[in-house]
């Protein structure tokens, strides 16, 4: 169960972006170890590779489909459920908020003006509150589909070094 610091610094979508970065960099780290090791038993295997050297060849090529599929799949679930319709409510609220500064525009009295900016500025910050949590949603997307890659990654470099070990 993640604790309430982990959970409140996963809803703020500067955090998040941030732990996008430093689950991509762990991946890439992990991805270019993973690369050398198996580069080098490539080489080692030369032309005469081992039924082991095959089984784990293979294996290489079937894990990067099924991250990559994966992937896909996590940010289209993800983009589903969040992205749109959170961009069909921030575009509702841009055309209200449109709609309350045409009101504005044509008022007739000092006291109409007066209302109806209150509602233009109500409706505008409703409208860009909506729009702020877009980013939160593409993070979200964004985070989704590293998963996957991320942990096909870590898992590769930490059994190959085990391999060599």
């Amino acid at each position: 169960m993640p604790s309430f610091t982990s959970v409140a610094r996963l809803s703020n979508p500067l955090m998040l972006w941030v732990d996008v970065a430093l689950k991509t960099q762990e991946m890439l780290l992990s991805s270019g170890s993973v690369i050398q090791m198996r580069t080098e038993r490539m080489a080692k295997a030369g032309l005469a590779p081992s039924a082991a050297d095959l089984a784990e060849f293979q294996l290489m090529g079937d894990e990067k489909l099924a991250a990559a599929g994966e992937s896909g799949a996590a940010m289209v679930r993800q983009w589903h459920s969040s992205h749109v319709s959170l961009a069909s409510r921030a575009l509702q609220q841009w055309l209200l908020s449109a709609g309350a500064f045409l009101s504005m525009a044509g008022s007739v009295t000092p006291a109409q003006a007066a209302e109806r900016s209150d509602a233009f500025v109500q409706a505008t910050a409703r409208a860009a509150g909506t729009a702020s949590r877009l980013s939160g949603a593409a993070v979200r997307i964004a985070r989704e589909g590293l998963k996957p890659i991320h942990a096909a990654a870590t898992s590769n470099a930490r059994r190959l070094a085990e391999l060599r070990d």
